[in-house]
């Protein structure tokens, strides 16, 4: 726990960033060098060397850096399919792996599918139901089958509704979308502009539509949508990579997204951090920290004044938040971690980054 506030993670990774699994090395290696660009701009002490990047990560080292050397207590996994990458780059078995091996750590799991490849989409939906028990549905707006890059809308009633639909069918109350940060070369005609969200959280109220990254870019659209639709909230996830390295920016998106809504969109926002893309702990401990410049918050505030940000707000943020949406019990999630082999009584501080994982001799700065 981080300062007595339990942490789950809403969205955990594990990349297969080696070159034999470039499906289209056009587009695949330009977001490989962008998540190693990223890596590279960590703080002091989180930066890895190419060959400790460009690799297969595992499980083992991705729950490493999460429960010994972070205080998160627990994380969601999202395979993803980003076909620029033959097994979509964060892979449906390292789901299954986690779920496995971990099952009181990597408490849930995302089903992933390309709905621009039609019954095969379905046929993959149907598959992973059966080997994640998924509570969300995780989606991209750039596809890549055949020889090009494409891209589709989530407001599409041909080619996302029923996906939504058959999602439901299955249990399935979350989709969750990529948006704001593009990837790769590929061309994006608007899709990673989350207005076509709006359509799909009016016609689906029932389900819960998570906007991934929102904010870092789009985040005047996002605060319209957060304040109007009550089933659309916003991951965290990359959101927790600008507050390491530039608070003040994170602030003013964060500010950002209240700015319609107010205060009480701060309850609609869950931390995530793409682990294994960035080491997790520097990010809870700015967060920890985290309080808005006075002379921003005087900017916003659409209808009303913002509030400094609190102890409870970050604790809702960290985890109470997804916990509540989603029906999860805090106190059993506790329960179930207690004395497992993460559990050693000794502090995330103890570990220097990556010093239980296996490229702990590949830190370069």
């Amino acid at each position: 726990m981080l300062n007595g506030k339990f942490v789950i993670d809403a969205v955990a990774h594990a990349f297969n960033l080696t070159e034999d699994n470039f499906a289209f090395p056009k587009h695949a290696r330009p977001i490989t060098d962008m998540i190693y660009g990223v890596i590279s701009a960590a703080p002091e002490g989180y930066r890895l060397a190419p060959e400790a990047t460009f690799r297969d990560w595992d499980m083992a080292d991705t729950a490493a850096m999460f429960f010994r050397e972070s205080d998160t207590d627990v994380a969601v996994f999202h395979p993803t399919p980003i076909f620029a990458y033959k097994d979509g780059l964060s892979g449906v078995e390292k789901g299954v792996d986690a779920l496995r091996r971990y099952p009181q750590r990597f408490i849930a799991s995302y089903a992933a599918v390309d709905p621009l490849m039609g019954k095969k989409a379905f046929e993959d939906l149907e598959r992973q139901a059966e080997l994640l028990n998924p509570i969300g549905l995780k989606l991209y707006p750039t596809s890549w089958v055949g020889d090009r890059a494409g891209s589709w809308r989530m407001d599409d009633p041909k080619i996302a509704f029923p996906l939504y639909e058959r999602a439901a069918e299955l249990g399935i109350k979350v989709v969750a979308v990529h948006k704001a940060i593009p990837l790769g070369p590929a061309p994006t005609q608007h899709s990673f502009d989350p207005v076509d969200v709006d359509g799909a959280a009016d016609a689906f109220p029932e389900l819960e539509f998570q906007i991934v990254h929102g904010g870092a870019a789009f985040t005047e659209e996002t605060s319209w949508l957060l304040a109007r639709h009550t089933n659309v909230t916003v991951t965290m996830e990359s959101l927790n990579i600008i507050l390491a390295n530039q608070p003040r920016t994170f602030a003013k998106i964060l500010l950002g997204l209240l700015h319609v809504g107010g205060a009480p969109v701060m309850e609609k926002l869950y931390w995530a951090t793409g682990t294994m893309q960035y080491h997790p702990r520097p990010c809870l401990d700015m967060f920890e920290d985290f309080t808005f410049p006075e002379d921003l918050l005087e900017n916003y505030g659409l209808f009303g004044p913002i509030p400094q940000i609190t102890d409870r707000d970050k604790a809702n943020m960290l985890g109470l938040n997804y916990a509540r949406a989603h029906g999860l019990d805090v106190e059993a999630l506790k329960a179930g971690i207690k004395g497992d082999e993460f559990d050693t009584g000794a502090s995330a501080r103890d570990a220097s980054p990556y010093s239980t994982t296996s490229v702990a001799d590949l830190v370069v700065g």
